[in-house]
């Protein structure tokens, strides 16, 4: 594995950049200049975990007007946020340019 403009292994960085969603997307992706596989994951974290995060807030709003339904959305957006942290995390840690669909494609680009 290669180190990173931070001093860190590439593959770490990349899981890192997952621990908590986007927040630790744009801190990667601010300080990370160099790295490709590093700015990669950073981005697909941001693009992934911030339109997730409003959606669930957004539906955890409609628990006040809509009980049912925006429980229910708040909780199937709330696992696969889960899911998806655990999977990239994996995938960056076995150093692995796993791509998610559409937001895979912007995130290699850049955005």
């Amino acid at each position: 594995m290669e180190k990173t403009s931070l001093g860190m292994e590439e593959n770490i960085e990349g899981a890192l950049c997952y621990v908590l969603g986007w927040v630790t997307g744009i801190v990667f992706y601010l300080l990370e200049k160099e790295n490709k596989f590093v700015r990669f994951h950073a981005m697909q974290s941001i693009l992934t975990f911030l339109p997730l995060s409003v959606i669930y807030w957004l539906f955890g709003w409609m628990l006040w007007w809509m009980p049912f339904i925006g429980w229910a959305i708040s909780v199937l957006i709330g696992v696969l946020m889960f899911i998806l942290w655990i999977v990239l995390m994996i995938k960056a840690y076995q150093g692995e340019m796993f791509k998610l669909p559409i937001v895979g494609d912007m995130a290699e680009k850049g955005f």
